[in-house]
């Protein structure tokens, strides 16, 4: 049996459910290997998948499909909140929806269904270190008690981020920098302390050489995903890790997405390098296809060589 993770390429419950339904329904979709560019089967039948992982910053139009999930298999909703401005993230709802879908899903199926996620941070002239101070305190207030943990990263910038984080700058006057790692590991320190105000542990995704003791994050989390089961009487969940880049320690899974067709526009995202194209691609996919986005469309190369 697989965890299924839907998706880290792209938000599946924001843009993608009808799609998802369809092949929940079929009982099998079609994903494209990013190294050799074929395409392989992955089954979503129940009784091939042991759990699911959402990856979202909107999840209320997925809800729905959140219900028909509970009804079978446990899932944990990875759900990011930064409440950037628009320089950044062009079209993602506002903080205090997005805050209210997470109080209501910790309500309705308990506080270890939801993951926030403020990650990545990123410093820019409109978002200063003191700015992630007061943002990250009062999003972690808001969330204190219906959350347990927060997993943080900065931005990585690859070739494709540095241009489109260059193009916004030139376009809003918004100037970004990439912090070193001692200025980044004290940011770090201090969202730590705030989170722990909140009874919130803080999990860093993926980057070990900033630590310094802090908790390595694991986004496909099988023991979180087991607690889940037992609480919601289904099958046990177990799963060898198997990160997908150094330092992470996700639980083995099978990713559904598909690169460069998230429209969200957030200019520092890693899955999409071309925004307009991102935003073509959901205008144009088809919800009854077996493989979500163009088949021809390949993963960005940085991702591959990182």
């Amino acid at each position: 049996m697989t965890i299924i993770s839907a998706s880290y390429k792209t938000d599946i419950p924001a843009f993608y459910g009808g799609w998802f339904r369809a092949r929940r329904m079929a009982g099998s979709c079609e994903v494209r290997n990013a190294w050799n560019g074929k395409t392989f089967q992955v089954s979503l039948r129940d009784e091939d998948c042991s759990g699911f992982v959402f990856w979202t910053r909107n999840v209320k139009p997925f809800r729905d499909e959140l219900d028909r999930t509970a009804r079978t298999h446990p899932f944990v909703v990875q759900y990011t909140v930064t409440g950037y401005p628009r320089s950044l993230e062009r079209s993602v709802v506002a903080s205090d929806n997005a805050i209210s879908d997470i109080q209501d899903i910790s309500i309705c199926y308990g506080m270890d269904t939801i993951v926030w996620r403020y990650d990545p941070v990123v410093i820019t002239d409109a978002t200063p270190v003191a700015w992630h101070i007061d943002n990250f305190t009062r999003l972690a207030g808001a969330l204190a008690g219906r959350v347990d943990e927060v997993v943080v990263s900065f931005a990585q910038i690859y070739r494709k981020t540095r241009r489109n984080l260059d193009h916004a700058a030139r376009e809003t006057g918004n100037g970004w920098t990439d912090p070193d790692d001692a200025a980044k590991h004290d940011l770090l320190a201090r969202l730590n302390d705030i989170a722990k105000q909140s009874g919130l542990n803080l999990s860093l995704c993926a980057q070990p050489a900033l630590a310094h003791g802090l908790s390595a994050a694991r986004c496909i989390d099988a023991a979180r995903l087991d607690n889940v089961a037992r609480s919601m009487g289904h099958a046990p969940v177990s799963a060898r890790t198997k990160g997908a880049r150094p330092g992470c320690l996700c639980a083995e899974s099978r990713d559904i997405g598909g690169y460069e067709t998230c429209p969200h526009g957030c200019v520092y995202c890693y899955a999409v390098g071309n925004p307009d194209k991102a935003r073509q691609a959901h205008k144009d996919h088809d919800p009854s296809a077996a493989m979500l986005g163009p088949r021809t469309t390949p993963a960005p190369k940085e991702i591959l060589t990182a």
